[in-house]
């Protein structure tokens, strides 16, 4: 009801949330920069939810960008390429900003690469992009099956954060038939703004993408959300999506708004089951940058090696967004934006609701990387945690309806049955609890905990 009464007014929302400061001022007026080749990439197996990739390269080969280095041999996996131009190391292991350990494969650059600077900016985004052609007819000369193939094979990912494979989103499911594609440029997480760039740059490679993932899913609607923070992207959609069946939106700004769930309630009043998908309700959600990539991949057959990264915060000298190759250390993004400043304290991958703190400077980046953010010593500085006062805060923010206080108590005493009885797996560990709470309780840290407890007792 709440999100058909705002409709009504001309936004959409979800039920509860938080509304955390911004900060986006910070780079959204950066233009998207080519950050210049590293002399060495180091890509991971696993970029993605599901399986790992095998390699397929063998060490003193020589590739170039967009070789194929990891095959998929799951269903749900994605295959990986390589981003430059260079000579295969022998693999080794790293850890990624979640704690998992991963192989990964180090390419070490040539000294010429084959596009470089505004080259590659030029390829990746530049025109022309068929928009108008595709949504005059030509979307029909284009088989349902070959697009989600060519996602395949170009190893595209949600480039949200989330990193499912796109290529299962786009096959379709008699049994589930899909009525709406609901593209997302609600870029909710403080501080980043890639997409808000991505949006603003290059407008009609997205657009481009969801055609073609329209076409995919055989969706009768295509919406695409933009939060009204972000009125310039809002005034360039619409102006690229004249002449198609495109719908773009306009939603409140509101956290955590971007997550798929909350996304789909605020734009069509449905509600994703626990422990359910959004085509359960006839829905499929793509990120703008994922239509991007889609677009490439279908209409230019280039894989996806490069992706757009917000280096912002107040403990970053010059923040910016860059155009990177997969495999990059976020030590040389953070070096290329003019390095630390005095105060900085803790960079984290990611925004600050929903990123991991980095231990290593040297993780690379992954398809899934949409940021760096650098907070300041008295940003971090937090008050001494208290006892909880049962102010019920936490259960008035939740999107998801959950009570993360009893889920914390519970993963804190070692209660793996509470855990589960109170659907901490139905957490999308959005910060919302922790963001509120009085008590300055680490209800994440300790939510994340039980469900690795739930996960352990649930193995067969």
């Amino acid at each position: 009801m709440t999100a058909m009464l705002n409709k009504a007014r001309g936004t959409a929302t979800f039920v509860r949330g938080v509304h955390p400061r911004e900060k986006k001022e910070l780079a959204e007026n950066s233009p998207i920069e080519v950050l210049p080749a590293p002399a060495e990439v180091r890509i991971p197996l696993l970029q993605h939810l599901g399986a790992p990739c095998t390699v397929t390269v063998k060490p003193r080969a020589e590739v170039i960008p967009g070789d194929v280095i990891g095959e998929a041999e799951g269903f749900v996996s994605a295959p990986v390429h390589t981003s430059l131009a260079g000579v295969v190391a022998r693999p080794s292991v790293t850890t990624l900003p979640n704690g998992r350990h991963v192989e990964v494969i180090p390419v070490k650059g040539s000294k010429e690469q084959p596009l470089e600077g505004t080259a590659l900016y030029d390829d990746l985004f530049g025109g022309p992009w068929p928009v108008e052609e595709l949504a005059e007819g030509g979307l029909s000369r284009l088989e349902p099956e070959a697009i989600a193939e060519a996602a395949r094979q170009g190893g595209l990912v949600g480039l949200g954060g989330a990193a499912f494979p796109t290529h299962v989103k786009l096959r379709r499911n008699p049994d589930k038939p899909i009525d709406t594609l609901l593209v997302n440029g609600c870029e909710c997480e403080p501080y980043l703004t890639a997409d808000y760039r991505l949006m603003l740059e290059a407008p009609k490679p997205i657009l481009a993408g969801a055609l073609l993932a329209g076409r995919a899913i055989g969706a009768r609607r295509i919406l695409l959300g933009v939060e009204d923070n972000k009125p310039r992207a809002i005034a360039a959609l619409r102006d690229a999506a004249q002449g198609t069946e495109i719908t773009i939106r306009r939603f409140k700004t509101k956290y955590p708004q971007g997550s798929e769930k909350q996304l789909i309630d605020a734009a069509l009043g449905r509600q994703v089951p626990t422990g359910g998908l959004p085509l359960d309700v006839g829905v499929v959600v793509l990120n703008v940058g994922t239509c991007a990539a889609l677009a490439r991949a279908v209409l230019r057959g280039k894989p996806l090696t490069h992706r757009v990264v917000t280096v912002s915060g107040l403990g970053v000298r010059e923040p910016k967004n860059l155009l990177v190759p997969i495999g990059t250390s976020y030590q040389q993004l953070i070096e290329y934006c003019g390095g630390l400043t005095d105060d900085a304290a803790r960079v984290v991958a990611g925004g600050p609701m929903m990123g991991f703190t980095l231990s290593n400077l040297e993780v690379p980046v992954t398809k899934g990387t949409s940021g760096v953010t650098v907070l300041t010593e008295q940003e971090v500085r937090r008050s001494a945690e208290t006892a909880c006062i049962r102010c019920g805060q936490c259960v008035d923010v939740c999107p998801v309806h959950l009570m993360p206080t009893r889920i914390a108590l519970a993963a804190r005493v070692g209660n793996t049955a509470m855990v589960g009885r109170y659907y901490a797996g139905a957490c999308i560990e959005c910060g919302c609890c922790a963001y509120q709470c009085p008590a300055s309780i680490p209800l994440v840290q300790l939510i994340r905990m039980g469900k690795v407890m739930l996960r352990k007792v649930q193995k067969p």
